[in-house]
């Protein structure tokens, strides 16, 4: 399994890249992970050394998706050093919530550069490793990009984009052999979001809401990601699978009056 990992420092990232390596393992598969960050740091060397300690090879590449150039440089690493690609994992993305009329266009831009555009162009660079692979790409939505987020700024529209350019290219490839899909997650403890978790009501009034009664963790989310890119997924391609509990399809619940089953 040779993968790369956009966003592997932390959070989804991260979890996806440990068990990327940990199922390979299990299957028999030497795995090769390029972890890759906005930057190097600490959590993103202790990720690949995490890999390593399993007995997988993974290297630390970094560089901001907000560049056009990045995206293919980060491909052409991996490849150059696993020879290869079987699975693709564009999880990076950024947020800055806020009304949309507030939104600058600075800010507009920044979103879709990153969370639009820089995994259109990590997918362009890694087509052909993925044809010759017959492998399998996965890219990290959200149930934002489901349903409509007031106040999330671009995130929601971005994330909408996203999925939709996820499904076409499912469509565009699958005569390649190419699989892709899409995951989106629900309400997820990350660091993106651990700041709004520090706060126990909030936390605890999240939960209240959630089917399954609890935040969701990066593993979560990492394990969708890993059946999305394994053999065990051979027929399936062009889903969007929410990963959040069972939150967006309880809205019903939630009318005062209606009967619940509690």
């Amino acid at each position: 399994m040779r993968a790369l990992v956009s966003g592997g420092s932390s959070g989804i990232g991260a979890a996806a890249s440990l068990r990327l390596a940990e199922a390979a393992l299990a299957r028999g598969e030497q795995p090769m992970i390029a972890v890759c960050g906005h930057e190097s740091n600490s959590s993103q060397e202790q990720v690949v050394r995490s890999i390593q300690a399993m007995g997988g090879t993974a290297i630390a590449l970094a560089g901001d998706l907000g560049d056009p150039n990045v995206p293919s440089q980060l491909v052409k690493a991996a490849v150059a050093e696993f020879g290869g690609l079987d699975a693709l994992v564009a999880n990076a993305g950024i947020a800055n919530p806020g009304p949309i009329c507030d939104v600058s266009l600075e800010d507009w831009d920044a979103m879709f550069s990153v969370n639009l555009r820089g995994s259109w162009l990590l997918a362009k660079a890694s087509y052909q490793h993925l044809k010759d692979s017959h492998g399998a790409a996965c890219f990290t939505s959200s149930m934002s990009g489901q349903q409509p987020h007031a106040g999330s700024g671009a995130y929601s529209p971005s994330k909408a984009a996203l999925t939709m350019l996820a499904q076409t290219l499912s469509l565009e490839w699958a005569p390649d052999g190419i699989r892709v899909n899409v995951v989106s997650p629900g309400m997820t403890h990350t660091r993106m979001t651990e700041k709004m978790y520090e706060d126990p009501k909030i936390k605890k009034a999240r939960e209240e809401i959630i089917p399954l009664a609890r935040i969701g963790d990066p593993v979560d989310i990492a394990n969708v990601i890993e059946f999305l890119v394994s053999p065990l997924s051979g027929y399936v391609t062009g889903q969007d699978i929410c990963v959040d509990g069972g939150f967006s399809k309880s809205i019903l619940s939630h009318i005062p009056g209606r009967p619940s089953s509690k």
